[in-house]
């Protein structure tokens, strides 16, 4: 098996079933399979899926499961050389999932790849390359692990020459909407860390793919279409899952810095400054 596909959702069906028809269809000279994990939705999602992919493998959670937990599940199923995560309300081009193995094939140090992201207004989105929200990258400011993330522009974010759109870069953070990871390299890193809710968990196993000596890299030689990542607004829910998982990351990184494995990077250690 070359891909394995996985959409996790939660009451997105009328988005789901576009992001499904658009994978699908960029499959066509792929040998692949479809994943997708239902958090427990209320909008007759399950139904669709029964309806219209009958060939995909739904795993239907009674609960909300949280988005680690969720690609969990579906990886520990996973057969595919490579593996795809995107959000259930992502549209993938037409020979974009060819491009980017394509990319994966020749470059074999590569553990993830994310690639560049339009709007629906077609705007282009620079957490293609960022991978962070603004919350996030001033969190990694004020903690000082921003020099750990050398590969990602955290400061001047909106200066004109960082934002490098149609330009290959290696990174350090792939963005969430978009994963192409390989799984040799997750057998190395581990699945994702299920402590993380609904935020950080591509943060964190990202940074751990770079632990292991692995490459990320943003591929703009193709490009999906998906919503524009907002800034999450204060309430109890978001205190809990987003900013929470701020703290998780701090308490698993801040004090006791792994070593890094990629050549010419030194052997970080925490300073407070």
């Amino acid at each position: 098996m070359k891909l394995s596909l996985i959409v996790v959702n939660h009451n997105a069906c009328k988005s789901l079933k576009q992001t499904l028809n658009s994978l699908i269809n960029a499959c066509k000279n792929i040998d692949y399979e479809l994943f997708i994990v239902d958090n427990a939705s209320t909008d007759r999602s399950l139904e669709m899926l029964e309806n219209y992919f009958p060939e995909a493998r739904v795993i239907a959670n009674e609960t909300n499961q949280g988005i680690a937990k969720a690609n969990n599940q579906a990886l520990k199923l996973c057969t595919g050389e490579y593996v795809l995560l995107v959000n259930a309300d992502t549209i993938t081009g037409k020979d974009s999932l060819e491009k980017m193995i394509g990319f994966m094939d020749q470059h074999a140090d590569t553990g993830g790849l994310s690639v560049r992201m339009l709007s629906h207004q077609g705007r282009f989105i620079p957490e293609s390359i960022h991978g962070l929200t603004e919350s996030w990258a001033s969190f990694f400011k004020l903690i000082g692990f921003a020099k750990y993330l050398s590969k990602t522009r955290l400061y001047n974010r909106n200066r004109k020459d960082w934002v490098e759109e149609f330009q290959i870069n290696e990174i350090d953070i792939l963005n969430e909407a978009c994963m192409l990871l390989r799984s040799s390299a997750l057998n190395e890193t581990g699945l994702f860390d299920e402590h993380f809710f609904l935020h950080g968990h591509n943060i964190d196993l990202s940074y751990r793919i770079r632990l292991a000596g692995y490459k990320n890299y943003y591929f703009p030689k193709t490009y999906i279409i998906t919503s524009e990542n907002k800034e999450t607004k204060f309430s109890w829910s978001n205190l809990r899952y987003f900013y929470g998982a701020m703290f998780i990351f701090a308490h698993k990184y801040l004090f006791n810095m792994p070593e890094l494995k990629v050549a010419g990077m030194p052997q970080l250690t925490y300073e407070v400054e």
